[in-house]
């Protein structure tokens, strides 16, 4: 049997450590040919509500596991999925939009992201306090520590399905927490191998669920249950804000989105700045909440920019996701590359300039650069998550920084310079949650802080302040007695 045909089979969904079918089921297609891979269970509401009971003993299994233990296991499953990462890769590449080699890529950075877990479980510290800085508690001593919120739900997406999975996952348990985990129907399979390694690993039952299917057959509960302490979402605005209107009181890390802006500045290293452009803005056909959207490049080099950028972009490749010579394969679905289709039109309609791209094939949309878009369109102001890149002449450095500002989001964004201060001007001036200077603004490792400021979130992301968010914090005070027996 090859690896393909394996996998191509019915599957079962981890409910707090068992492998359960369900009543329907939904099929994981292809988006490259469409063809059915495998099935998976589409749970409904009494899933959802057996999850969270199963989860509310987990959470007491979970908070009472030692620290040491919670390092072994996930460095344990970190080893399974080493041990068997081609088998993860193309799972990652046949469900979703990834390359084959775009796929190992993430499967690297999941079993780093599950080994800076396991280093950072032993990293939960708290303080002692001064109580004597005010006047009268000379006589009390204490400290704080940090314990954990319990139930964590993780509803994730579709173009990072092992890593953004991990991400959620690793910390929560490297801080003694549950958590179910919500996948994206078009990618569930590459969590429930995610929960196959910790079943592996030896992970005690009932503290990890993955739980497959549609919102619209599960209910709300998830959202809404009050055994539930946090959501970790990370999706579209629409999604974030209804989460957060229907959650009630609970802690929330919500990562939006973004439509990432990179400024190239005259005195910048054209070739250096393209070569890192073009990659930030087709990564994973462009569905990447950090992809390079809008570039604002400095008149006086903007022809010969321009010029180089749609020579690097037509020279992709793009076709088959298997095949380790392509660049980038297809979109997550048809329908989700018609409607990048109809916003390409939109702008060229209202007087944009195609300069390459702007054309579609079933699920494939070419890699596509326009220029002189209208500000009224929607790639100017909204997220494509698509393989599309606006180009924008500026006079300077302060006209890019506002354009680049005047946007609801704002996640990550680039800067090319070789002058220091005009790199420290636009770290301080631009409106984002990180600024990657002579870099695309995708650049991202897994330790570092990730999340943004407006309509891109709430919260931040990567391992150490993942658990301060999965984490909460208890005074502790002695009132000591100055009497002496």
């Amino acid at each position: 049997m090859t690896l393909i045909e394996a996998l191509t089979k019915k599957n079962k969904m981890f409910l707090a450590g068992k492998w359960v079918s369900g009543e329907k089921i939904i099929e994981v297609l292809d988006p490259q040919d469409n063809s059915l891979i495998a099935t998976v269970p589409a749970a409904n509401e009494k899933d959802v509500l057996h999850s969270i009971e199963e989860a509310k003993k987990g959470a007491k299994i979970a908070a009472d596991m030692p620290t040491h233990e919670r390092i072994a296991i996930l460095n344990r499953a970190a080893d399974w999925i080493y041990e068997h990462k081609e088998k993860y890769a193309m799972t990652i590449a046949r469900e979703g939009s990834k390359t084959i080699k775009e796929a190992r890529k993430e499967v690297v950075r999941c079993i780093e992201t599950l080994r800076i877990s396991a280093e950072e479980a032993r990293r939960i510290n708290g303080e002692t306090i001064s109580f004597d800085q005010m006047p009268g508690s000379e006589d009390r001593m204490g400290y704080y520590y940090r314990f954990p919120v319990g139930i964590i739900v993780a509803i994730t997406p579709f173009n990072d399905p092992l890593n953004l999975v991990a991400h959620k996952v690793g910390p929560a348990i490297a801080s003694g927490n549950a958590i179910i985990v919500k996948p994206a129907p078009a990618t569930p399979l590459s969590a429930l191998l995610l929960a196959e390694a910790f079943e592996k690993a030896g992970l005690p039952p009932k503290v990890l669920s993955v739980i497959t299917g549609y919102p619209s057959d599960m209910g709300e509960s998830l959202i809404t249950h009050s055994a539930i302490r946090m959501i970790s979402f990370t999706g579209g605005l629409a999604t974030g804000q209804a989460i957060m209107q229907k959650a009630g009181l609970k802690k929330m890390n919500l990562e939006l989105g973004s439509n990432s802006p990179v400024i190239v500045l005259e005195d910048a290293d054209l070739e250096e700045a393209v070569e890192s452009t073009v990659s930030g803005a087709f990564w994973a056909a462009g569905q990447n909440c950090l992809g390079v959207q809008r570039l604002y490049v400095q008149e006086d080099i903007y022809r010969d920019f321009v010029g180089k950028f749609v020579n690097r972009t037509q020279q992709y490749r793009v076709g088959n996701k298997l095949s380790e010579e392509t660049d980038m394969g297809p979109m997550i679905s048809e329908k989700e590359a018609k409607r990048v289709e109809s916003w390409v039109n939109e702008a060229v309609g209202k007087g944009a300039k195609l300069l390459c791209g702007g054309k579609r094939q079933g699920s494939f949309y070419y890699p596509t650069v326009l220029e002189n878009v209208p500000a009224d369109c929607k790639l100017a102001t909204e997220e494509v998550f698509g393989p599309v890149v606006t180009i924008h002449s500026v006079p300077d450095l302060d006209t890019a920084i506002f354009q680049s500002n005047n946007v609801d989001f704002g996640l990550q964004a680039g800067i090319f310079t070789r002058d220091l201060n005009r790199a420290f001007g636009a770290i301080r001036e631009l409106d984002v949650g990180g600024v990657m200077v002579n870099d695309s603004s995708d650049y991202r490792i897994d330790a570092m802080p990730f999340g943004g400021v407006k309509g891109s979130g709430l919260g931040r992301e990567g391992i150490k302040f993942a658990l301060q968010e999965m984490t909460e914090t208890k005074v502790v005070c002695f009132k000591v007695s100055s009497k002496r027996s």
